[in-house]
């Protein structure tokens, strides 16, 4: 279920990276596929238990982060490839770990934390600070540190209320913060622009509500390294639909991300953390 629904959020960026490197404004992107989205699931989960979420604080501050992650990511997208935007957004589990040690009380895993330091040393491979940063990687960077807290606060939430509702107040409330600058930066509709669209909510959507899903029956740092998931997607993608292959350095960073987080799927039972 997390693996699926990790293919399916860079699958839903490759649409947005469509519009976003021809000139449209990543605000209607993410506005955009907050709306589809809640058009789609709208008939599904549209239950007096979802409005009542939405009395919930904890709600709003989860899906205002969410819409900053999609932003910045898309803004990433416009001016880098897909995988190395996706690597530097890795900065994410390892936030979203040490968040859920910190503030869930998960059992911390020194195993873990040395893994998460590895991976750390790939991102630093792709973004390279200091020697060939770019202005997107930075942004791609930012983003991944606001999916870490995304990660943590769907965790934090699952309790209150069941996967679908929550996926819906996540949809209703991000396109409503994000309904003044989309409304701003509306592009020329064309078939091409609308096929694009609907692509890239309808994949976010159902990508995320298997993460919500997967979210509600364990905790968020065993679930963190199917998150890495999206590496493979995002290269894939990017090779395919953009011809974009990472350079040296890049892939060696990606490689180095993606086995350290697996790497933990072997850290005994008795050591992973649990809520």
């Amino acid at each position: 279920m997390m693996s699926l629904g990790m293919l399916l959020i860079p699958l839903g960026d490759t649409a947005g990276k469509l519009m976003t490197s021809t000139g449209i404004a990543p605000f209607f992107v993410a506005w955009s596929r907050y709306l589809v989205g809640l058009l789609v699931l709208l008939p599904f989960a549209l239950h007096k238990d979802a409005f009542g979420l939405l009395k919930n604080w904890r709600i709003w501050v989860r899906s205002a982060i969410q819409a900053i992650t999609i932003t910045t990511i898309l803004t990433a997208l416009k001016t880098e490839p897909i995988a190395n935007v996706f690597a530097a957004f890795f900065l994410g589990p390892m936030v979203s770990y040490i968040l859920s040690v910190t503030l869930l009380k998960e059992v911390p895993s020194t195993l873990r934390l040395i893994l998460l330091a590895i991976g750390l040393i790939g991102v630093f491979l792709v973004v390279k600070p200091g020697f060939g940063m770019t202005t997107g990687l930075a942004w791609a960077a930012f983003s991944g540190i606001c999916y870490g807290v995304f990660l943590t606060a769907s965790r934090w939430v699952s309790p209150y209320g069941k996967p679908v509702h929550l996926m819906m107040t996540q949809l209703f409330i991000g396109a409503l913060l994000l309904t003044p600058l989309g409304l701003l930066n509306l592009p020329t509709v064309t078939p091409a622009v609308s096929g694009l669209v609907l692509w890239s909510g309808v994949a976010s959507m159902f990508g995320n509500l298997l993460l919500i899903f997967a979210y509600a029956r364990a905790g968020a740092s065993v679930l963190a390294p199917f998150v890495y998931v999206q590496l493979i997607g995002a290269t894939a993608y990017g090779w395919l639909v953009f011809g974009n292959l990472p350079d040296g350095l890049s892939t060696l960073g990606l490689v180095v991300i993606f086995l350290s987080g697996f790497a933990t799927l072997f850290i005994p039972k008795s050591k992973r953390p649990t809520l």
